[in-house]
């Protein structure tokens, strides 16, 4: 839980810097800003996505995982989670919801979050996270800066989804493979792609419904193991 831990510390600790520029940045520099991290982001997500092995079952998984997150509402609930947390410290507001909704997807849904956590788990190799804390760190700084103190909660989403992949994946050791995780990190990778579009404003994605769908690979992986050894 190490690599969390710290992640999450950074998370808080960059929220914390953002919030002291807060409003002393002009709006239109913050668009700019905005619109160069959304871009940045699509970068990202597109190199993640492209490093797919199975483009079949790439498809498959977004469309599975999609239908799965709108039956369970996922994206509701993470808007409600925002509601709730700044209406508990009297934050609340869309502005407050946003933020803590698009960091948590950007700071959850990648790549290093999962390959990471996995690797804390596994092994006790927490380099992948240290690193992702550092970039992290920085990226809160700018979001917290432009879309205020709901970036600062977001710091519990990462504790909580990468603290229950680094604890399962003790527990799932000799399920998990190098073409299962380069899979489902692929599939991330398209999920923060989407991230980008929604930060660029060029479509509104309901990208939480599509989560599920980092955790379908591993399902595919166990029924084609499950059918050659049967």
């Amino acid at each position: 839980m190490l690599g969390t831990l710290v992640n999450t510390g950074a998370i808080i600790a960059g929220s914390l810097i953002g919030l002291m520029f807060r409003g002393g940045i002009p709006e239109k520099t913050n668009r700019t800003i905005m619109q160069a991290i959304g871009l940045a982001v699509v970068l990202i997500g597109l190199t993640g996505g492209l490093k797919t092995q199975e483009l079949l079952l790439l498809i498959i998984s977004l469309a599975v995982g999609s239908l799965i997150g709108e039956l369970l509402r996922i994206e509701d609930r993470l808007e409600g989670l925002g509601n709730r947390l700044g209406g508990m410290f009297k934050l609340g507001g869309d502005g407050f919801t946003h933020g803590f909704v698009t960091a948590s997807l950007v700071y959850c849904v990648g790549a290093m979050a999962i390959v990471g956590s996995l690797e804390s788990g596994l092994a006790g190799n927490h380099q992948t996270l240290f690193a992702k804390s550092v970039l992290d760190g920085v990226t809160s700084v700018i979001f917290a800066s432009t879309l205020g103190v709901g970036v600062l909660f977001s710091s519990l989403s990462v504790l909580l989804y990468q603290g229950a992949i680094t604890l399962g994946a003790s527990f799932f050791k000799q399920f998990l493979t190098p073409p299962m995780i380069n899979e489902m990190s692929a599939v991330g990778g398209v999920l923060i792609m989407a991230i980008g579009i929604n930060i660029l404003d060029l479509q509104k994605l309901r990208i939480g419904n599509m989560l599920p769908a980092i955790f379908i690979p591993p399902v595919y992986f166990a029924l084609r193991y499950l059918l050659i050894s049967g």
